[in-house]
């Protein structure tokens, strides 16, 4: 190929298509975030607004319902603040009767349940933005239902959910059948024709 060759309108057209091609396979994929929201794994563990049901056998005064508060944890009569977050609800019952057992209690008893999970946050394309209380197994399409369902113009294939992971937000792009836990943000964009 001499230099007189590249000048002809075929070259440049095999470039201009060759380059297109190049920056189309780099935006190719399946439209999915980056991010990935890893399953719930394990039994439930308590944060911030749960309700969880103490029950302490024989004594039904500090037998209650108690909500975890901002800083994790669960004021009980008698022994004060039991930091229960990231416990689960086996564990903080354990931990409740270890400090029954420091002075209050003889061989103390003890259970714990959820009464009441903390809500999840749905904002965005929805009648009803705010805040609802959870439900076990909820969907994104369950949640979107329950905040009274899409506007006209809402994006109706996928929503993003924000949920916290260790000591991060992670943001990724759902199906409607993904299964949300206690303290999930569902953002339901516009949709753009």
């Amino acid at each position: 190929m001499n230099i007189l060759s590249l000048f002809r309108p075929v070259v440049w057209l095999r470039i201009v298509a060759l380059a297109a091609l190049t920056l189309i396979a780099g935006c190719a994929g399946s439209g999915a975030s980056a991010t990935y929201l890893a399953a719930p794994e394990g039994p439930y563990q308590l944060d911030t607004g749960d309700g969880v049901r103490v029950t302490v056998y024989g004594d039904a005064e500090l037998s209650n319902v108690y909500r975890v508060d901002d800083g994790g944890n669960l004021a009980l009569p008698l022994v004060g603040p039991v930091p229960v977050r990231g416990l689960t609800t086996r564990q903080a019952a354990s931990k409740i009767a270890i400090m029954l057992s420091n002075g209050f209690m003889r061989n103390p008893d003890v259970a714990a349940e959820i009464a009441e999970y903390r809500p999840f946050f749905i904002q965005g394309q929805v009648a009803s933005s705010g805040q609802y209380p959870y439900v076990y197994a909820m969907t994104i399409r369950a949640a979107v239902s329950t905040a009274g369902g899409y506007t006209e113009t809402a994006q109706r294939a996928f929503a993003y959910v924000f949920r916290r992971q260790g000591g991060e937000m992670v943001r990724s792009r759902v199906g409607l059948d993904f299964i949300i836990i206690p303290g999930d943000t569902i953002v339901i964009e516009e949709r753009w024709f």
